[in-house]
């Protein structure tokens, strides 16, 4: 009876941005073997940040994986972490994307964790956030998104404390509710 090891990583990569990293990193993992699952890309100011689990069927050493990404010219400089992925791979209901969250307007400190708070009384999940800053004819505005997950009998009530907390912070606030199928590619 053959054995197949599996190792599972979470790779990250901080680095400046430029054309090219996505295609030079996937490419180098599907090289050696690497089976991506979750993953994520996004710029942060003039940086980038991309992020993925992998899985190797056939083994993997991490310091193998980390020397080789290092060795790649688009991450001369880049902060690379290989590090061993100790949690399974399938997502849970809660992960499911029901509704998006989105908030915009002037700075306001602390608006993430408000609106975090506010969520977690409601029994919403985070999926995925972000926040962008930016242009405009005056200078700078927020926009942060949150992708949540929210049980039906708990997003009314949710609702209307998100557009109190956002109106008490003179915030914009748009709630969206996702189409399933359209939820599935996420």
């Amino acid at each position: 009876m053959t054995t197949h090891s599996t190792d599972k990583y979470l790779i990250s990569i901080i680095g400046r941005d430029q054309r090219g990293v996505v295609s030079a990193v996937t490419g180098y993992l599907f090289e050696i073997g690497a089976n991506l699952a979750d993953s994520a890309f996004a710029v942060l100011g003039e940086g980038f940040e991309f992020s993925c689990v992998a899985e190797f069927t056939a083994g993997a050493d991490a310091d193998e994986v980390s020397s080789g990404l290092e060795a790649l010219e688009l991450l001369d400089g880049a902060r690379i972490t290989v590090t061993s992925f100790p949690f399974g791979l399938a997502r849970g209901e809660t992960a499911v994307i029901t509704h998006v969250v989105d908030i915009s307007g002037g700075d306001r400190p602390g608006l993430v964790a408000r609106i975090s708070e506010v969520l977690m009384d409601y029994d919403a999940n985070i999926v995925r956030m972000s926040s962008k800053r930016v242009p405009t004819d005056g200078g700078f505005d927020y926009r942060t998104r949150f992708a949540i997950n929210v049980g039906e009998g708990r997003f009314t009530a949710l609702e209307a404390a998100l557009y109190n907390t956002a109106g008490s912070l003179r915030l914009n606030c748009g709630v969206e509710v996702v189409n399933q199928d359209a939820a599935d590619e996420d």
